[in-house]
């Protein structure tokens, strides 16, 4: 299975358009080269995690969690035991485990260079398992559901630490600060709650949006926090910058997308890059902007991926992206006099 999945094939890729940053359209008909991977997953990728500096975990509604190098497309573990579509994978980085949830309910630890089968279960949660947040120092996870609830977790005994649940917070994601003893977590109530991981206790919501909050993510600095939006027909799905350590209040918005903005991400800061985040739609679109004046530096439409659900920075200029037609793009930011945004491979 693995030598199959890592088997090169090649595509010619025809891109017509180029997108400037300005939100115009240049018609270039360019044709490039593609590296196009034997697919990991056999059905749509739902999420997708950097795990090591050439190593991504990726969930798809096949059930499956597998373990790719990015560089090459190739599948280096591939883990069963889920009963139905896995929703969320996470790990800390540098770390030998992963996690995944389910819509059966259930996250399970997965060792990298382990058994096939699980090391852990985590079960508890009433409804779909839609967010997971590892702490840095990999001893503890945190995980919230629709069933209103977020529960803390100690990784080794597979105990449930503590429960907290809030009336309506059927939640869409998870993260944890890094360097922080908080959790960030969205919400389908539209709200942006801030968890003292410690005694799982609310910190503090930040205001409400007008649409759902579908992802978050915090910067390596712990001082902000972004949020995504849903929305269709060019109303919402914006992406929001809010500051953790000052006002907490919102601080800049990102709007571009015209349907459900799924995934936002802070993007490592490059030598040649200013402070950048990057963001992933419904409309098969994803876009890189300048995290404080909020342009759009950036944008790649992928043809054919259908919606795209997920993204993963790997370094300062490489993106991994989930879709649900096409598997997991591999994207390269290039620096020059315009920012730019290409797809390099395919898996």
């Amino acid at each position: 299975l693995s030598r199959a999945m890592g088997k090169l094939q090649s595509k010619i890729s025809f891109h017509a358009a180029k997108y400037r940053a300005d939100g115009s359209v240049e018609e270039t008909g360019t044709v490039r080269a593609l590296r196009q991977h034997s697919p990991v997953h056999a059905d749509a990728v739902t999420s997708v995690a950097a795990l090591k500096p050439d190593l991504c975990v990726s969930g798809g509604r096949d059930k499956s969690v597998a373990v790719c190098s990015w560089t090459s497309g190739a599948a280096l573990r591939q883990f069963i035991g889920h009963r139905r579509e896995v929703t969320k994978v996470t790990s800390a980085l540098d770390s030998n485990r992963v996690f995944s949830a389910s819509r059966d309910k259930s996250v399970m630890m997965w060792e990298l260079h382990g058994t096939s089968g699980p090391s852990q279960r985590f079960s508890g949660h009433e409804l779909v398992v839609t967010g997971l947040a590892v702490s840095p120092d990999a001893s503890q996870l945190c995980t919230g559901s629709r069933d209103n609830a977020v529960c803390k977790w100690d990784i080794e005994t597979g105990e449930c630490l503590r429960r907290a649940a809030i009336s309506r917070n059927l939640v869409t994601h998870l993260c944890w600060v890094p360097g922080e003893p908080y959790v960030l977590q969205t919400s389908e109530d539209k709200t942006v709650r801030l968890w003292d991981s410690r005694e799982l206790q609310v910190a503090h919501t930040f205001p409400a949006k007008r649409h759902i909050q579908t992802c978050c993510d915090a910067s390596q600095d712990g001082r902000y926090c972004l949020s995504s939006s849903s929305g269709s027909a060019g109303e919402g799905g914006e992406a929001t910058l809010w500051d953790l350590r000052q006002t907490r209040n919102r601080v800049c918005e990102y709007r571009g997308h015209f349907q459900t903005t799924t995934s936002c991400v802070f993007l490592p800061r490059g030598p040649a890059h200013a402070p950048s985040i990057a963001t992933s739609s419904y409309d098969s679109t994803v876009k890189v902007w300048d995290r404080d004046t909020g342009a759009c530096l950036a944008t790649l439409c992928l043809e054919g991926s259908g919606p795209l659900a997920s993204l993963a920075a790997c370094d300062s200029s490489t993106l991994l992206c989930a879709s649900f037609n096409s598997g997991i793009h591999v994207l390269q930011l290039s620096a020059g006099a315009d920012l730019a945004l290409e797809e390099v491979a395919a898996f």
